[in-house]
C-alpha cells in the first residue's frame, strides 16, 4: 500500500486550536469482518490489534474524570472487540452517550446475533454506514452480499424500534462517494435516501451523515495508483470554505487508537501523526492528567482541506 503521509506534510492548511474536550472517539480495534475501499482504517478480517481491558478500564477513568459526554466507539468493526459489551454497560452506568459506528453486516455475522438487541436495551446510538442506496454500488464498495446484509440488519433494527418517529432509539445512515468526488449535498441525498429506503424495503432511519473521503490509507493508496492524488486533493483544496474551521470535530474530539494513544483525529491517528499537546511525540491517555488541552495548537496537514471543502465533513457529517 502506498504512503500517503509524503504527499501531505508541506502543508499550508490554516493553524488551529481545540476547544473544550467533549467527546471521546475510541478506535477498539482494526478487527472488521470487511474490507471497504473507502476505509481510511485499512482494516480487514485479518487485523490483529484490538484494545485490551486495562486500556478500556483507562478509556473509562479518563471520561469520568474529565466528565466526557460522549463515547464514539470505531474500529474496524468496534463490536468485534471481546470487551464491547463491557464498555458500553459501563459508560452507560456513567449516564455517557454511546455511539457505536457500525458497518450493520456485522449484525448477521455468526456469533452476534444479540448484539442489535444489546445495543437496543442500551440505547446506544447507532451509526451505519450505507454507502449508497444501491445494490451494486455498495457491494462494489463493501464486497459481496454486504448490501442485502445491511438491508437485513437495517430491518432488524427498525423492528427493535431504532429510527422509528414515536422511539428514542437512533439509527443515522452513512453515505461515502464512490470515488474522488466531493459528496452531494447532504439534506437532498437524505430525502433521497429516505425516500427510496422506506419506498422499496420499508426501512426507517433518523439522519443521514455525508462524508467526504479522506485521502489516507487505502482510499489514498488507490488515488495514487490510479495517479488521482494530486488532482483530489487540489479538488479539496479549491473547495475550501474557511467558515467550516469553526465546527471540524478535532476542536472538541480526542481520538484514541487501541493501544491507549490519542490523536487530534481519527485521521491523525491514521498517518500517526501526534497530539499537538505534546512535543516531544506520541502522547498516552495516561499522559493527559498533566496535560491541558483547551486552546492548544492541532497538528494539520493537507489532508485536512477534506474535512472543510464545500459543505465540510464530520463524524457528524455535512457542517453548514
Amino acid at each position: 500500500m502506498h504512503d500517503t503521509l509524503p504527499l501531505l506534510e508541506h502543508s499550508d492548511f490554516p493553524a488551529i486550536n481545540r476547544n473544550t474536550l467533549e467527546i471521546l472517539q475510541v478506535n477498539l480495534g482494526y478487527l472488521c469482518n470487511l474490507s471497504c475501499i473507502h476505509c481510511h482504517v485499512n482494516a480487514g478480517p485479518k487485523r490483529t490489534e484490538l484494545m485490551d481491558k486495562a486500556t478500556i478500564d483507562m478509556v473509562l477513568d479518563f471520561m469520568g474524570r474529565e466528565a466526557i459526554h460522549t463515547l464514539d466507539l470505531t474500529g474496524g468493526a468496534p463490536e468485534m472487540n471481546p470487551h464491547f459489551n463491557y464498555l458500553v454497560t459501563r459508560a452507560r452506568a456513567m449516564d455517557v452517550t454511546v455511539i457505536d459506528r457500525c458497518n450493520l453486516a456485522i449484525l448477521q455475522e455468526q456469533g452476534y446475533e444479540d448484539l442489535a438487541e444489546f445495543l437496543a436495551a442500551n440505547k446506544v446510538i447507532i451509526t451505519a454506514s450505507l454507502p449508497c442506496y444501491l445494490e451494486d454500488n455498495v457491494d462494489k464498495q463493501r464486497g459481496k452480499g454486504t448490501f442485502n446484509a445491511s438491508l437485513s440488519a437495517l430491518k432488524k433494527l427498525n423492528a427493535l424500534g431504532y429510527g422509528q418517529a414515536d422511539s428514542d432509539l437512533q439509527l443515522n445512515l452513512v453515505f461515502n462517494p464512490q470515488g474522488a468526488n466531493l459528496p452531494p449535498e447532504q439534506r437532498a441525498l437524505e430525502k433521497a435516501y429516505k425516500a427510496h429506503l422506506q419506498a422499496e424495503y420499508g426501512i426507517v432511519f433518523n439522519k443521514l451523515f455525508a462524508l467526504t473521503n479522506i485521502p489516507i490509507q487505502r482510499f489514498g493508496s488507490m488515488l495514487i495508483s490510479k495517479g488521482l492524488f494530486d488532482d483530489y486533493l487540489q479538488r479539496l483544496k479549491d473547495n475550501y470554505r474557511q467558515e467550516n474551521l469553526q465546527g471540524v470535530m478535532c476542536r472538541n474530539t480526542l481520538s484514541v487508537d487501541w493501544q491507549g494513544y490519542v490523536y487530534d483525529c481519527d485521521f491523525n491517528q491514521m498517518l500517526q501523526l501526534p497530539l499537538g499537546a505534546h512535543p516531544k511525540g506520541k502522547t498516552h491517555l495516561s499522559d493527559l492528567i498533566h496535560l491541558p488541552l483547551n486552546n492548544v495548537a492541532i497538528t494539520v496537514r493537507q489532508h485536512c482541506y477534506g474535512c472543510t471543502a464545500g459543505q465540510g465533513s464530520s463524524c457528524g457529517g455535512a457542517l453548514d
